[in-house]
Order: structure tokens, then C-alpha cells, then sequence
């Protein structure tokens, strides 16, 4: 018997150590890049942490013009571990330091914290420096922290190492135990297979049996069997062929005979055949013809699919062109909101403004007289006296008024670039509301009605404050348009409530409400009570999908005709819990 070229436990026990091997190779190295990017992350974020350090004083170095102050802050900053490269511009994009491995930077400021990869195995933080004077803030420059690859490395060098040799020692010893494991159970006992099975013998079958000895019953047993259950088949299977020669002998003898009458017979059948071709040819013309129809009808069916699929394309079409209008009519209506916050905020702000430019006049006029009757040295104490409290009346006159004008646009520029912004931050929730009721101010200036306001003032929430500021601003503004039609006096009560982790809001006011059938429609797109005078049916809608979307909340309303309408409002008070 020829010898094996390639053992099958060989093979088995390469496949098996090969696949190991990969497996563990791949574990190795995701673990290996696990832990790269932990470190990196943790780079990344120490990075970000320096910038609460040192922002403050490099800020107000850069605001003072003092160079050698925000140069030996960078000098410091280089001496830290993580850091590689300090790059400082100024507002101009010019650079005030660069020290260490840096990168060349875009000319346009940084105005947001961003971390970027660079070439060469570095990566930096880039932030601006926004410095702050008398309530306005001014950026200053921006600040880019480097860091490096042989950084992270210098973090999971010991780490790495434990990995790979682990990764060695785990594999050297799976390898050593498959070896004995698959030469004890497989390889030994396959060779006494082998050479037992060589020595098979067919005129001695009863001696070609095998008997190998096994620890267990395994597969080499139940082949061993089956083999030895071959044999006696093989053993029976002889005694039945002799017998069958010697019955196929006298089955030959008859077959001569029935030879004769099968000619005969052969011939009669013939004839037979050649009638039943005819028929088949005939047939065959038939089926012929009923194909060339059922071509013709797939053609047509080929034809009404096209059309069919070209309608579809052309519906998909006019959906894709209504959804694109919708978009447009939502974002409309959030513009329409503030455009009308910012017609009322101007008209209220001028009022204040306009009693501040008339006392300004009347004091300077006061002082040209003072200044006249003090050349002249007609100057008297009675006139000073006057002049002083006049002066006094006039300056509080104009620094009350100025305080109007500058509380009306601090809430008003806070709501106003919250409704265009979905940055989420945490913020007192009744200060937030009552800035968007006094930026709502003007709308319910000439009217007698009242908004009430009961809130916790210890409050915080974290979400776009955007989002709250439209949906009370559509509350509020639908009240007035809608609830209020025709009624002189009507009062808003707001609620707001903490419930374990989320904020309960409900919102009612005593307007003419709405009947059943029309409430069910409340929140639909483009359903709207005023169609043909100004009302585009979005406000509702454009609330019902920032409370479920944007807040990850729910909203109901309930109303009768007559009795107002009411909104309860709930959500989590943070984002993501």
C-alpha cells in the first residue's frame, strides 16, 4: 500500500491551528487597536481639558498685547507630557508661538473646539480664545495642541507586549496539547487501520477482519465495524453468486428462446410505432403554434410592466417633490415665527430708545446753558441747583429707559439664536421661559391678556433651548391668533412641574377652544382653522414633531368649544436618560 502524502490529522490539526492562529491574531491586534484609541481618547480629552487651564490667562495675555506672557505660557504648556506642538495665533490668523512638531493651519480663524489628524502622526485640538468685556465677548485668536502617535505609544508599550506574548504562550501551548491530543486518538489508531486493511486478502475474508482496539467507542470503532460488517456481507454475497451462475446458466438457455418470439414481436410493434410518429408529428405542428401565441402574449405583458414601472418612477418622483415642499413650508414657518418676534421687539424697543435720545437732547441742551451763563459769570447757585436736578432727574430718566431697551434685546437675542440654533446645553428652565414671554411682550401690548407662570425656580434641563422656545412661542402665538379671536381679556396659565426624571408642562388657556371633530386634527400637517386668511396649518404640527422628535417626548391636547384649550407636555429633563 502506497504511503500518505498528507496525514489526514495533519491536515486537521493545520486547518484547526491555523484558524486559531487567525482568530488570535485578529483579537490580538483589535485589541491592540482598542487600546490605541483608548489612549488616544484619553489624549484627546486631556487636550480639551487644558483648555479650561490656561485659556483664561493666555485670553487676556493676547487681549493686552502682551507677547512674552503668551509666549512663556507656551513655553509651559510644552514642557507637559502629552503635548508635542503649541501653535498661538492672534485674530489676524497670525502666529504669536509656534513651538514643537506643528502643522501648517488654514488662514481663516478658528470659531468652534475641533480635533483634526494631522501628517506625520500628529493630531491637535484647535479652539478660540473669545475674551469677554461689559457683557460682549470678542475672539481674540485661537490656540492648536499637538500631540503625537510615539505619545499613545509611550501609554500602551507595556500593555502591547503583555498582549503579544500572552498571545504566544496561549498558542505554544494549544499547539504542544493538539499534537499529543490528535497522535494518541487519531493518528496511532488511523496507521493500525491502514496497515490492517493493506493486508485484505479476497480469497481469505474471514482473516482480512480487523481487530484494533479502541478506549472508547468513537468514529474508528463504528468504521472498524462497519468494515468488519462489509466483510460478512462480502462472505454472504459470494455464496449467493455462485448460486445466481448457476440459475443465470438455465436463465440463458431460455433466453435463446424467447429471442425468436421477441423478433416476431418487434416486428408487429414497428408498426405500430411508425402510426403513433405521425401522431407526434402532428402533434408537435400544434405545440409549435401555441408557443408563437404565448410569445406574443409575453411580449404584451413585457410592454404593460415598462409602462407600469415608468408610472412608478414618476410617483416616486412627485413624492420625493412634496416632501421637499414640505420641508420648505416647515422651515418657512419657523422664519415667519421669529420675523414676526423680531417686527414686535423692534417696535417695542424704539419707545425706550426714543425717550432716551429726547432726555440725552435736554441735558445737552441744559449744559450749553451752563456752560454759556458759567462764560459769561452769570453763574448762580440757584442756577446750578436747578441744573443739578434736572441733570439728576434727566440721567435716571435715560438710564431707565436704556435698561428697558437692553432688557428687551438680551431676551431677545438669547431666544432668537436659540430658535436658529439645535445645540443643546443646560439651562435654568423659568428664567428660559420668562425670557421668551418678554420677547413675546410686544404681541400682547395692546390687549388686556394675561399669561401666568408657575414654575420651580430651581429648574434645570438640558436640551436645545431652541426647541422650547418654539414650541412655547407657537403655544403662545396660537392662543393669541386663535383663541383669543374676538375676545378682549383672556388669561394663559403655564404649569411646569418635575415628575422623577422627566418635566411635566401644562398649558391652558381660557380661549373658545375647539369641538371633537376638529381636535382629532390638531396636530395634522397643514390642518388649520384660519385657511385663506394668513394660517398655514404648520405650528401644531411643527410642535408635535419637536415634543416627540426633538425632545423625545409626548403631547396631548384636550378641549371643549367654549372652555379653551389645554396642552399637557412631558419629556426627560436631560437628553439621553
Amino acid at each position: 500500500m502506497s504511503k500518505v502524502k498528507t496525514g489526514l490529522s495533519k491536515k486537521l490539526l493545520t486547518r484547526v491551528l491555523s484558524v486559531y492562529f487567525i482568530l488570535t491574531l485578529i483579537v490580538t491586534v483589535g485589541q491592540i487597536f482598542t487600546e490605541y484609541l483608548n489612549a488616544k481618547n484619553h489624549i484627546e480629552s486631556e487636550l480639551q481639558t487644558l483648555k479650561n487651564t490656561f485659556s483664561t490667562s493666555l485670553t487676556r495675555a493676547i487681549w493686552e498685547l502682551n507677547t512674552p506672557q503668551a509666549i512663556s505660557i507656551a513655553e509651559g504648556l510644552m514642557e507637559l507630557p502629552i503635548v508635542d506642538g503649541v501653535q498661538i495665533r492672534d485674530e489676524n490668523a497670525n502666529y504669536i508661538a509656534d513651538f514643537g512638531r506643528t502643522n501648517k493651519q488654514p488662514m481663516e480663524p478658528v470659531t468652534t473646539g475641533v480635533m483634526r489628524d494631522h501628517a506625520g502622526g500628529t493630531f491637535g485640538y484647535s479652539f478660540p480664545l473669545i475674551f469677554e468685556f461689559s457683557g460682549r465677548t470678542s475672539q481674540v485668536g485661537d490656540v492648536t495642541l499637538y500631540s503625537s502617535f510615539e505619545i499613545i505609544f509611550g501609554r500602551i508599550e507595556v500593555g502591547v507586549f503583555f498582549l503579544i506574548g500572552n498571545a504566544f504562550i496561549k498558542t505554544a501551548f494549544l499547539i504542544f496539547l493538539f499534537l499529543n491530543a490528535f497522535r494518541r486518538m487519531l493518528t496511532d489508531p488511523l496507521t493500525e487501520l491502514t496497515d490492517q486493511i493493506s493486508k485484505f486478502d479476497i480469497g481469505r475474508l474471514e482473516q482480512s477482519k480487523l481487530h484494533v482496539r479502541f478506549e472508547d467507542d468513537n468514529e474508528l470503532k463504528v468504521l472498524q465495524d462497519a468494515y468488519n460488517n462489509l466483510i460478512d456481507d462480502l462472505i454472504i454475497f459470494q455464496d449467493r453468486l455462485h448460486h445466481a451462475q448457476g440459475e443465470l446458466r438455465t436463465a440463458n438457455e431460455k433466453l435463446d428462446e424467447q429471442n425468436i418470439s421477441l423478433e416476431q414481436e418487434v416486428a408487429r410493434k414497428t408498426a405500430s410505432l411508425s402510426k403513433i410518429m405521425l401522431d407526434l408529428e402532428q402533434q408537435k405542428d400544434e405545440l409549435l403554434h401555441h408557443q408563437k401565441e404565448l410569445r406574443q402574449e409575453n411580449e404584451g405583458r413585457r410592454q404593460v410592466e415598462e409602462e407600469l414601472r415608468k408610472k412608478n418612477r414618476e410617483l416616486a418622483e412627485s413624492m420625493k417633490t412634496l416632501q421637499l415642499a414640505k420641508d420648505q413650508l416647515v422651515e418657512s414657518e419657523r422664519m415667519a415665527s421669529l420675523g414676526g418676534l423680531v417686527a414686535g421687539i423692534a417696535h417695542d424697543v424704539n419707545t425706550p430708545l426714543g425717550v432716551g435720545v429726547t432726555a440725552a437732547s435736554f441735558l445737552q441742551e441744559r449744559l450749553k446753558g451752563l456752560q454759556q451763563a458759567f462764560d459769561d459769570k452769570t453763574l448762580t447757585s440757584k442756577t446750578m441747583s436747578t441744573f443739578l436736578s434736572e441733570g439728576q432727574q434727566t440721567a435716571t430718566l435715560l438710564l431707565t429707559n436704556l435698561n428697558r431697551a437692553s432688557d428687551l434685546i438680551a431676551s431677545f437675542k438669547q431666544v432668537a439664536v436659540d430658535q436658529t440654533s439645535e445645540a443643546e446645553r443646560e439651562f435654568n428652565l423659568k428664567e428660559y421661559l420668562q425670557e421668551i414671554i418678554q420677547s413675546l411682550a410686544p404681541s400682547f401690548k395692546k390687549t388686556q391678556h394675561k399669561i401666568e407662570l408657575d414654575c420651580p425656580d430651581d429648574l434645570i434641563v438640558r436640551c436645545a433651548p431652541g426647541v422650547i422656545a418654539q414650541i412655547f412661542t407657537n403655544m403662545i402665538m396660537n392662543s393669541l391668533i386663535h383663541g383669543f379671536e374676538n375676545k378682549k381679556s383672556g388669561q394663559i396659565k403655564i404649569k411646569v412641574s418635575r415628575r422623577d426624571s422627566d418635566i411635566c408642562i401644562d398649558y391652558q388657556d381660557n380661549g373658545k377652544g375647539l369641538p371633537a371633530h376638529l381636535l382629532s386634527k390638531l396636530f395634522e400637517a397643514f390642518f388649520t382653522t384660519r385657511r385663506g386668511r394668513g394660517g398655514s396649518g404648520l405650528g401644531t404640527h411643527i410642535m408635535y414633531n419637536l415634543v416627540t422628535q426633538a425632545l423625545s417626548g409626548q403631547i396631548e391636547a384636550s378641549s371643549e368649544e367654549g372652555k379653551g384649550l389645554r396642552y399637557q407636555v412631558q419629556f426627560p429633563a436631560r437628553r439621553g436618560e
